[in-house]
């Protein structure tokens, strides 16, 4: 499959193609149509319960917009969507199990537009007080011909099920009736739709309480953090506006890295370029033994489009990499203690560099990586064995800096919140960014990317085909090559962390996740970049459609 097949596409309408006459106002926008627009990015905040609850009383008080009006947009938009993914399963009809908050009001609403649209709908309740937003919605469904089916009785033989039972600030187990449906959601073995998130899962945290597996959640204004901690649990995640106001700039609500922002985001190229114009790169790593991990980030770096490519590394790795990259030029280096007089020059020529591919964590590492830091002052990233040095990550020019670790080199560079990281992976990548004094990228499900003082970044691209040894070197190499094109901290690592999960999402759509390795995720590479050169369009009311993650 392109691009669009599958991972993450913004928002557009369907094409006006098929036989049928065009317009003459469409033959008058067609030469409209053929310029290149301004790409405009959409910003999509990843948020918890207490900011959603917020957001949703910003619009009804500072916007001015009723609730009801939100939860008809939310409903109807939620409707479009499902009948676009199981337009064939509606034929059978449509059962809807409602709360009795506006989550379950959300879910009348669906019920009345699909059947409006003459699915026959069938809905399943508690007799108990409502929401008022609820009990009206409730009431319009039924007058218009949903059949209420008593939640003691069996369901109806439907095609789809939408779970409309819990919303955004639900925690904990599910109780009494709730309890009683998602067993029964579970068991019933048919497609299910969930209206904000499965219940059963907490989309502050990503606890799951044996929610019944959804196969398509349907979301409001953004996403919520659990949909993206517990990815196995949402399926397809389709984010549609309902008319939320912008998020007060003072919100500092992390933001969602998209198509659309990495397309915003890559550097572009000029027809005069040099090899110089396009970045110099300085990798160091690759101790005896461990050239695969220089060979995957110098070979991601020329991927990602860097000029000019210099390994400094042991003589052995060196001598195995020079047929690979006959186009590297390199630097013999023993890696520790000290620097020597050809790694010094390398530091002088290099517009950005990559140290811990390989690296090794021989005692002379701490006091190499150590003087390494205290020498240059170029935009670094700092990977593997290198996050292992101690408090010499965090001084001189700190603000320069791009820390890469996963989970456990987390531990290690950051004890002091370490056990916030087992909680609250947002929380935890800040608070480190904070104490490095420069960019930190924590890799995970999802890889989120802080920099003190600035907004958070979250990243989803991606599949189990990175759970593999090489993948956080390719990662280095594309972030050393944004950096050395002149992106800052964030912006480098963000660009990075996206492309790698893409270019691993196009190799699974053909090899499966489990045959996928590194050199196939570089090998995307031209596939990815063909495809953020390309147009967007938007897809009203669509503003983010997350497939589900390759797990084959």
């Amino acid at each position: 499959m392109g691009a669009r097949g599958r991972g993450q596409r913004a928002g557009g309408s369907a094409s006006t193609k098929g036989g049928r006459s065009r317009s003459a106002w469409e033959d008058a926008a067609e030469p409209i149509a053929d310029r290149a627009a301004p790409l405009t990015v959409i910003t999509i905040p990843v948020i918890d319960a207490d900011q959603a609850a917020s957001w949703d009383e910003l619009a009804r008080t500072t916007a001015a917009i009723p609730s009801r009006v939100l939860m008809e947009s939310a409903g109807r938009a939620a409707a479009t969507i499902i009948g676009s993914a199981f337009g064939g399963r509606l034929l059978h009809g449509a059962l809807v199990v409602a709360g009795h908050g506006n989550n379950g009001g959300d879910g009348w609403v669906v019920a009345r537009a699909l059947a409006a649209s003459g699915v026959p709908v069938w809905a399943v309740d508690q007799d108990r007080k409502r929401s008022p937003d609820c009990e009206a919605n409730r009431k319009l469904a039924l007058a218009a011909g949903v059949a209420r089916v008593p939640h003691q009785e069996l369901w109806p033989g439907v095609g789809v099920v939408i779970d409309a039972l819990l919303g955004t600030g639900a925690s904990g187990p599910p109780r009494g009736f709730a309890a009683d449906q998602v067993k029964r959601l579970r068991e019933a073995r048919i497609p299910v739709v969930a209206i904000d998130g499965p219940t059963g899962l907490d989309l502050t945290t990503g606890e799951a309480h044996d929610p019944a597996p959804a196969d398509l959640t349907v979301t409001f204004g953004g996403l919520r953090r659990g949909h993206l901690l517990a990815r196995r649990w949402c399926g397809r995640i389709v984010v549609v506006d309902i008319g939320f106001p912008t998020p007060p700039a003072e919100s500092e609500w992390p933001t969602f890295v998209g198509q659309r922002w990495a397309a915003a985001m890559l550097p572009r190229f000029e027809p005069d370029m040099h090899k110089g114009d396009r970045g110099r790169l300085l990798i160091i790593g690759g101790d005896r033994g461990f050239a695969g991990a220089a060979h995957y980030t110098a070979a991601a770096a020329f991927g990602a489009g860097a000029g000019l490519v210099k390994l400094a590394a042991h003589t052995l790795t060196v001598d195995a990499l020079q047929s690979s990259f006959p186009d590297a030029l390199t630097v013999t280096t023993a890696l520790g203690p000290t620097l020597e007089p050809e790694l010094v020059e390398a530091l002088a020529w290099t517009d950005a560099i990559v140290v811990g591919p390989g690296l090794g964590r021989a005692e002379e590492r701490v006091p190499f990586v150590t003087a390494l830091l205290e020498h240059t002052q170029k935009p670094i990233v700092i990977d593997a064995d290198a996050l292992h040095v101690g408090d010499a990550l965090f001084h001189g020019d700190a603000a320069r800096r791009v820390l890469t670790p996963h989970l456990g080199e987390f531990r290690a560079a950051f004890p002091s919140v370490a056990d916030t990281a087992k909680e609250d992976r947002f929380a935890a990548t800040q608070d480190a960014a904070a104490i490095a004094g420069g960019t930190v990228l924590l890799k995970g499900v999802p890889t989120v990317i802080a920099h003190s003082g600035r907004v958070a970044r979250v990243v989803a691209s991606g599949n189990p085909a990175l759970a593999t040894g090489g993948s956080g070197d390719v990662l280095s190499g594309l972030i050393g090559a944004f950096l050395a094109r002149g992106l800052d901290g964030p912006d480098a690592a963000a660009l990075g962390a996206y492309s790698l999960g893409r270019a691993a999402e196009l190799v699974a759509d053909t090899k499966t996740a489990r045959a996928t390795r590194p050199g196939d995720v570089i090998a995307a590479f031209p596939e990815l970049w063909r495809a953020l050169a390309q147009p967007m369009e938007g897809h009203p009311p669509v503003l983010l459609d997350l497939a589900a993650p390759e797990l084959v």
